[in-house]
């Protein structure tokens, strides 16, 4: 197995076109344990963990440009008010150690169904940045998961950023697993409300072959809460159990070791009854949740 150490972006892309085959080791979380236990053995690997402008973000014009190498950590600490929604994700994941060497990129990468980012980026309506010698190209999160542990990216493609909007409203993330942290989601709810421009975005993680925007749940929630922005007045139950009966038809799960498919259809409906009730009650306080 060979061992690629490009000391620049230029560098790693022409190396990623010379080896379409060779896998990226940012974090490694991912990597790693697939190399431990012979799941996985690439021709080359190609260390990023030196290219420096993947670990820097930069805000402009409302949007967040997310270098593909900014562990966890610096999201939870760094983009807490911001980007609550993806922080709440983050600090989900593994251990401490775990969030400060694991990247959002890397969870691109591996395009699991039950990675705990994918959701707040699809709630927001995020877009990945993959480059390679050829040029950069955007790709909308609803178009980067092709399958279970597929994605979007031609073999010589690299992602770059992934850039998001600055929250301007209340944002919510929940999972369900043995524990709140260091578990694999049975599975997960995210949910992104901008009072502005009423936009609602609602995506389930786990309970499909790809997460999955929940495009009847969002919008049902729009129509519903027209009158409601100005008026923050508290939602019916009724608004809140159709949203999650909806959210809930978006999963199309299997039956596994960690859950039944029947049990993770009734949990995403339970937490997307909870996370609207969590943003909304927000909402009405006039806040977003910090994360910082």
């Amino acid at each position: 197995m060979d061992f690629l150490t490009p000391a620049t972006w230029e560098e790693a892309l022409a190396a990623k076109s010379e080896h379409p085959d060779a896998v990226p080791l940012a974090g490694g979380t991912d990597v790693l344990v697939e190399l431990n236990f012979d799941h996985r053995r690439p021709a080359a690997l190609l260390d990023l963990t030196r290219i420096s402008p993947l670990s820097e973000w930069t805000e402009q014009d409302g949007r967040i440009r997310l270098g593909a190498g900014v562990p966890y950590t610096r999201i939870i600490t760094e983009l807490g008010t911001r980007l609550p929604g993806l922080a709440m994700a983050s600090r989900t994941v593994g251990s401490p150690q775990i969030r400060n060497r694991g990247t959002v990129g890397g969870n691109l990468g591996a395009a699991s169904p039950a990675g705990d980012t994918h959701p707040p980026l699809l709630a927001c309506d995020a877009t990945i940045e993959a480059a390679s010698i050829r040029g950069v190209r955007m790709i909308p999160a609803t178009e980067f998961y092709q399958g279970v542990k597929r994605n979007a990216l031609a073999p010589d493609e690299l992602i770059a950023a992934i850039h998001l909007p600055v929250a301007t409203g209340p944002q919510q993330f929940a999972k369900v697993g043995t524990r709140n942290a260091m578990v694999i989601a049975v599975c997960s709810f995210a949910l992104d409300l901008a009072p502005e421009t009423g936009w609602v975005g609602a995506a389930v993680g786990s309970a499909a072959p790809t997460p999955r925007r929940a495009t009847a749940a969002e919008d049902f929630l729009r129509d519903a809460l027209t009158d409601s922005w100005a008026s923050r007045s508290p939602l019916p139950d009724s608004v809140i159990r159709r949203f999650g009966d909806l959210a809930a038809s978006a999963a199309s799960p299997i039956d596994d070791v960690r859950g039944s498919a029947d049990y993770r259809i009734h949990t995403i409906a339970v937490l997307a009854r909870r996370t609207l009730s969590w943003a909304w009650e927000d909402y009405r306080k006039g806040g977003q949740p910090k994360c910082a």
